[in-house]
């Protein structure tokens, strides 16, 4: 596998743990209970790795235009 694969495999993998943060959150606010991180901790929690994720995509894809335009 190499780096390209690595970082896609990477970014999916992230978004899958950002959905799955949010439905956690999506939950505890529909049961109601006090769970430890709360409603917002867990949305903040699937945000941020939502982002990452992004961030690790965009990285991907600028790097793929730079070797592009270098051959």
């Amino acid at each position: 596998m190499n780096m390209a694969e690595w970082r896609t495999s990477l970014s999916r993998l992230l978004i899958l743990a950002a959905f799955a943060c949010g439905i956690v959150g999506l939950v505890i606010g529909i049961v109601e209970r006090e769970w430890k991180l709360g409603v917002t901790g867990w949305f903040t929690g699937g945000t941020l790795l939502a982002v990452l994720a992004i961030v690790v995509l965009v990285d991907e894809y600028f790097e793929l235009r730079r070797r592009q335009r270098d051959h």
